[in-house]
Order: structure tokens, then sequence, then C-alpha cells
């Protein structure tokens, strides 16, 4: 059974053979769904709990 990845920066469920896994110097493990998600977070540096159409932002705004 192939193990389905959850991307980093906005939560969604990557499909088996899809999305791109990134590995920093210091062996920090990073999966992304889209080079979407890869921009805003290594490249702009952005907070997913700033991001409206992340998930991590709206499950904050439910509990609050």
């Amino acid at each position: 059974m192939v193990e389905r990845r959850i991307c980093s920066f906005c939560k969604n469920e990557i499909e088996p053979g899809t999305g791109k896994m990134y590995v920093r110097k210091d062996g920090t493990i990073y999966f992304f769904c889209s080079t979407k998600c890869q921009k805003n977070m290594l490249k702009l540096k952005r907070v997913p709990r700033r991001i409206r159409w992340s998930k991590f932002y709206v499950k904050e705004k439910k509990s609050a």
C-alpha cells in the first residue's frame, strides 16, 4: 500500500506519485503538493496560519 503524504504548507493530502519532497541541509523533510506551496514557504517565507486558502488557517479560525 502506498503511503499518502500531507503537504507541509497547506496540509492537503498529496496523491501518490505527485508532489515534491524537499530536504534541508539540517535533515528537515518537507512535502509539497504544488510549487505554489513550495514558493510560499521557502522563497517568500510565509506562515500558513495567515494564508486564507490553507487548511491550517481554516482550522485556527474555527477554534477561535
